[in-house]
């Protein structure tokens, strides 16, 4: 097996998420602490948890989204299938929606949720295609390798300038310890295009509890292009190669709908006498165009020594650091029949093991970025003056609370709030900004 051609391929995705581990004493020590753990008033919101389910395998479900009804208030799901959700008090009328990917949606009255410890179970969404499409692939991986050459025809094939906001999130066990967010403007290429993205950053603000993190700092590489890179479409090369089709099984699961649109699920992961850490997940597949809707895979990291060279850039010599899982999710969106990225999210975790000490510390990384607006880039430029990086430390380059006329009364950064929410409080702002 060419075993650097996998972990080659891997890093492609993997080194734009990569943590950098030093002690604190390189850290300012007259950093503010601007970290509040209620950042809402409690007279005005009521605040849910629980945990979403597969009501067959009761195994937890990754990155199920939780929607109020006729609002913008949404939450997703973390790795270990758990929700928290804030909902304004003179909205507790309301129906919650729960949905997932190849589920059915389950819609829930908001009054019949308690404080803690709602558990909701989904039930798997199985359709039967109404007619049969006699260019279907005989098998999975044909469907795949159709799905990835369709860019030219069922993707937006234009120069486009996305508006997008992103966020990022540290938290030591459960509790938040850094948080970045920004407002970018992408310039993507066209999916034909062997042509990069480019990414200028237009707002960005952090907020650090530096005692939170002890003295470990934890600094995620890549910013905005991490959630970016996760578009399969634009770069196949990230996940599947012509090296790396070989190491992988694809298998047919249930087909089911999405948006009223019939959609093939394929499921897929390494073989088994594949010790390189590769990818598992599904996509899932327009029926009629073929077009990849959505993709929600993971990083096999059971192989923890190879696993975790993927991610530590830079450790102290005293700590052992241990993969815990690392999942990713993209979802794309239609305009006039051509599809165009959407949504990427993308949740890591990690157990820091300090030496001479008796318990490890679990930290858990959340990024992602949502598209909000585009337009045609009828500019002529490929990249913009002052473009970041794709080496880019989002931390390293916001600017806190320094312009809080941007943000308006959006002045603390809400974890659990969704970002289609925050974009909207401050849309006007950013249209200032690009005028």
């Amino acid at each position: 097996m060419k075993k650097d051609i996998l972990i080659k391929t891997v890093r492609h995705i993997i080194s734009s998420v990569v943590l950098i581990l030093f002690f604190g004493n390189h850290l300012n020590t007259q950093a503010t602490n601007l970290l509040q753990e209620d950042v809402q008033d409690t007279q005005s919101y009521t605040e849910f948890k629980g945990i979403v389910i597969d009501s067959n395998t009761k195994q937890p479900l990754v990155f199920a989204d939780l929607t109020v009804n006729s609002t913008n208030i949404r939450t997703v799901t973390n790795k270990e299938g758990e929700f928290l959700i804030k909902i304004p008090n003179n909205l507790l009328g309301n129906k919650i929606a729960v949905s997932l990917l190849g589920y059915e949606t389950r819609k829930i009255s908001i009054q019949d949720l308690k404080p803690k410890n709602n558990i909701i179970a989904l039930n798997i969404s199985i359709t039967e295609l109404t007619q049969v499409n006699i260019n279907i692939p005989k098998d999975a991986e044909t469907l795949v390798r159709a799905a990835l050459k369709t860019k030219g025809g069922s993707y937006y094939n234009e120069p486009t300038i996305m508006t997008a906001f992103y966020r990022e999130t540290i938290k030591k066990r459960k509790k938040n310890a850094s948080l970045s967010e920004a407002v970018v403007e992408i310039y993507k290429q066209p999916y034909s295009s062997v042509r990069k993205d480019a990414i200028k950053l237009l707002k960005s603000r952090k907020n650090t509890n530096y005692s939170r993190l002890d003295t470990l700092a934890l600094k995620l590489q890549g910013g905005p292009f991490s959630t970016l890179y996760a578009d399969i479409v634009k770069y196949p090369e990230f996940i599947f190669t012509e090296d790396t089709f070989p190491y992988y099984d694809f298998s047919f699961e249930p087909s089911t709908q999405i948006n009223d649109r019939q959609v093939y699920v394929v499921k897929f992961k390494q073989l088994p006498n594949v010790v390189s850490p590769l990818y598992y997940g599904k996509l899932f597949i327009d029926s009629e165009t073929f077009a990849l809707t959505s993709a929600v895979y993971g990083l096999n990291v059971e192989n923890e020594k190879q696993a975790i060279g993927l991610f530590i850039r830079k450790k102290p010599k005293r700590v052992k650091v241990y993969p815990l899982e690392a999942i990713y999710r993209v979802d794309y969106k239609t305009k006039d029949g051509k599809w165009f990225y959407g949504y990427s999210n993308i949740q890591l975790a990690f157990r820091v093991k300090w030496k001479n000490k008796l318990f490890s510390s679990t930290y858990t990384l959340n990024i992602e970025m949502a598209v909000t607006d585009w337009k045609p880039n009828t500019t002529g430029k490929i990249r913009p003056k002052n473009s970041l990086k794709p080496t880019v430390i989002l931390s390293d380059e916001a600017s806190g609370f320094s312009d809080p006329e941007f943000w308006g009364e959006y002045n603390i950064i809400e974890p659990e709030k969704s970002i289609e929410s925050a974009i909207k409080k401050i849309i006007k702002q950013i249209k200032k900004v690009q005028t």
